[in-house]
């Protein structure tokens, strides 16, 4: 997701693309026959695309979102399980779910969970710093693990957990980040807490979350498309209700 002008898209296993708000529908794979099927999206940085990763690292790109390689023609030892972009946009990471990374573009690698960590396999996502020098993974049992000039604020490891981490959203303004339970529960970690849906029964899991360029508000969607909006982030719309052929796997700001 993004901040600014207050847009979204949302990504379904498909690859059909659902626009919201000022955001600009530039194509999607909802009517290809794919390998594998989609995980995560990831915007350009002046949000005039997207690339959709699907779990065998196939990338397809939209609008002015540049193909710099992927791992489609590759066999992995774990699926990828999402994807984070350079601030020049002219690279992205891929992230598989043992925590290997994959770099392509302008992107460096910094290191992953197989080469310098313990055995994960629960690796569910990951998400770059500011500058591009460095990246965090983060498992669903809530470990961050920080590489290059990430720093690390603090985690769920150790902790009780009522529902699995299945996503996590840098604060542009601190530089801590937020993690999302599928239940909805926010983990802060020098970062403002604005709200959770952890106290209410949702209808299905959510599956990722976005925050607003000003670090003042965040969003996550539900895997039926539900949008849950906290801060700053506004209600532009969402799928929520309607019939879906396959379910929502992530979402990309345009701000």
């Amino acid at each position: 997701m993004a901040t600014g002008s207050q847009g979204y898209w949302l990504a379904a296993a498909d690859g059909g693309i659902f626009s919201y708000g000022t955001a600009t529908f530039y194509g999607s794979t909802g009517g290809l026959t794919l390998n594998q099927p989609i995980v995560g999206m990831a915007s350009t940085p002046d949000h005039s695309g997207y690339w959709l990763v699907a779990s065998d690292g196939g990338v397809f790109a939209f609008g002015d979102a540049g193909f710099h390689g992927s791992t489609g023609n590759l066999r992995l030892v774990q699926p990828i399980v999402g994807m984070a972009v350079t601030p020049d946009g002219n690279g992205y990471w891929l992230v598989a779910k043992d925590g290997g990374v994959f770099a392509f573009g302008t992107a460096t690698y910094h290191g992953s969970l197989p080469q310098s960590g313990p055995a994960v396999t629960d690796v569910v996502g990951m998400a770059a710093t500011a500058d591009g020098a460095g990246y965090y993974l983060v498992a669903a049992d809530g470990n961050v693990y920080p590489y290059g000039d990430a720093v690390n604020h603090g985690s769920m490891a150790g902790s009780h957990l009522n529902a699995p981490v299945v996503g996590m959203a840098i604060d542009p303004s601190t530089g801590g980040y937020w993690l999302v339970a599928t239940d909805g529960g926010i983990f802060s970690f020098s970062s403002p807490f604005l709200g959770s849906t952890g106290n209410l029964v949702l209808n299905r899991p959510i599956v990722g979350i976005a925050a607003t360029a000003d670090g003042l508000g965040y969003r996550f969607v539900a895997s039926d498309g539900g949008i849950f909006d906290y801060g700053d982030a506004s209600f532009e719309g969402s799928t929520g209700g309607q019939h879906l052929n396959r379910p929502m796997v992530g979402m990309a700001l345009q701000q």
